[in-house]
């Protein structure tokens, strides 16, 4: 039973981030820019989505190649050490939407005139948002540990340090000094 937390979790990150947006749309920012800059973003749609349909199937049995959602290991307290990941993760993830502030976007909108965000969670990643994310999905493989979740984290983790790179070379144009300065007090991920 404690193996569906997780899964039930996962929704949150999506609804904050919808909240989030929906808040920051009505104040007349464009929050969702995914794919504006690069249009190869849209190949991790049909991924996530695979992703999503093999993550239920390996809970609740649903087909799909049992060599691929075979758990690794099934021990009790792993799972409660993954749930304790994944619920602080979330928190983390949470607390870093509200102090991104009106600066949220999902995607590298060019077009940005907010101030570079260097406090609170900001002060211990230059990307809290990546590693509450990161940091939630390894959760997710600890708790349903199979091939799947393996590749799925890897490939995760690789489109995620991809999208930093984008982005730091996007800030270190657009904030100049000031982001070069942060750089060297804040680390990448932490």
């Amino acid at each position: 039973m404690i193996k569906y937390i997780p899964l039930f979790e996962l929704p949150f990150i999506i609804i904050m981030i919808l909240i989030r947006s929906i808040i920051l749309r009505r104040h007349g920012t464009k929050t969702i820019v995914f794919g504006v800059t690069d249009k190869t973003d849209y190949i991790l749609i049909p991924i996530i989505l695979f992703f999503f349909y093999a993550l239920t199937a390996s809970v609740f049995k649903l087909p799909f190649p049992n060599i691929l959602i075979k758990s690794f290991w099934n021990i009790v307290l792993i799972d409660i050490i993954a749930i304790v990941i994944c619920t602080i993760s979330l928190i983390w993830f949470g607390i870093t939407l509200k102090i991104f502030g009106k600066s949220f976007r999902v995607g590298i909108d060019k077009n940005t005139n907010d101030k570079l965000i260097t406090n609170g969670t900001f002060s211990i990643s230059r990307n809290p948002i990546y590693v509450g994310f990161i940091s939630f999905f390894a959760g997710m493989f600890i708790i349903y540990s199979n091939i799947l979740m393996f590749v799925f984290l890897l490939f995760l983790i690789i489109m995620v340090h991809r999208q930093i790179l984008r982005e730091e070379y996007f800030l270190k144009k657009h904030y100049g000094n000031e982001y070069e300065e942060y750089c060297k007090i804040v680390r990448r991920y932490i």
